[in-house]
């Protein structure tokens, strides 16, 4: 059994939609992190950043951080979503780690600047939006002639997908990068993705 420590952010939600792609069993324990749950001793003990997402894996023990690491964790685990073949592997590691780089970092950015503090700092709200429709850019250009960001449904996938989700939050019409759009809309009708999306309730 696996204890899923998260909330309703596109970081946490990654972890929740692998977990039920999975269909592993796990049982989630809220972290309201605008309560400040996140500071609770008890919670350091498993993730000493204080962020969400974190796991115990009571098979094994382990106490993990990070949502990049759980992922990588889990798919090697469950032997799923991760390729085995070297380049195959790579590549999906190349596209994880720019959503933990690139992609989640500036659109979190944006969320700070241009959703919730808009006119509190112009010169912050146009680095981080045109940052953001930058990134966009990359990622439509690598969906061009496929339906996967690495051709086959990976931990990549699921780790972009939430960040894309708050499109709205980034001040971007998927219209304009249609690459994106099509690919958004095909994991949005899964049903895992849907389930995992919501947790937690």
């Amino acid at each position: 059994m696996i204890d899923l420590y998260t909330w309703a952010t596109p970081n946490g939600r990654k972890v929740s939609i692998l977990l039920e792609e999975l269909g592993v069993p796990y049982t989630v324990h809220p972290i309201n992190i605008g309560a400040g749950d996140q500071h609770a001793p008890d919670f350091l003990e498993i993730s000493p950043n204080n962020k969400i997402p974190a796991i115990v894996d009571h098979e094994t023990g382990l106490k993990l951080m990070e949502s990049g690491a759980i992922m990588i964790y889990l798919a090697e685990k469950y032997r799923q979503f991760l390729p085995e073949t070297l380049l195959e592997r790579a590549k999906v590691m190349e596209w994880l780690m720019w959503q933990m780089g690139g992609l989640g970092p500036n659109a979190g950015q944006g969320h700070h600047f241009l959703h919730f503090n808009p006119g509190v700092s112009e010169y912050a709200e146009e680095r981080f939006a045109a940052e953001v429709q930058r990134l966009y850019g990359v990622l439509d250009r690598q969906l061009e002639g496929q339906d996967y960001i690495c051709g086959t449904y990976s931990i990549a996938d699921m780790a972009c997908w939430p960040w894309v989700a708050r499109h709205e939050w980034h001040r971007v019409d998927l219209k304009d990068f249609p690459n994106v759009q099509r690919w958004y809309q095909a994991l949005n009708a899964r049903d895992a993705v849907q389930r995992g999306y919501h947790v937690p309730t």
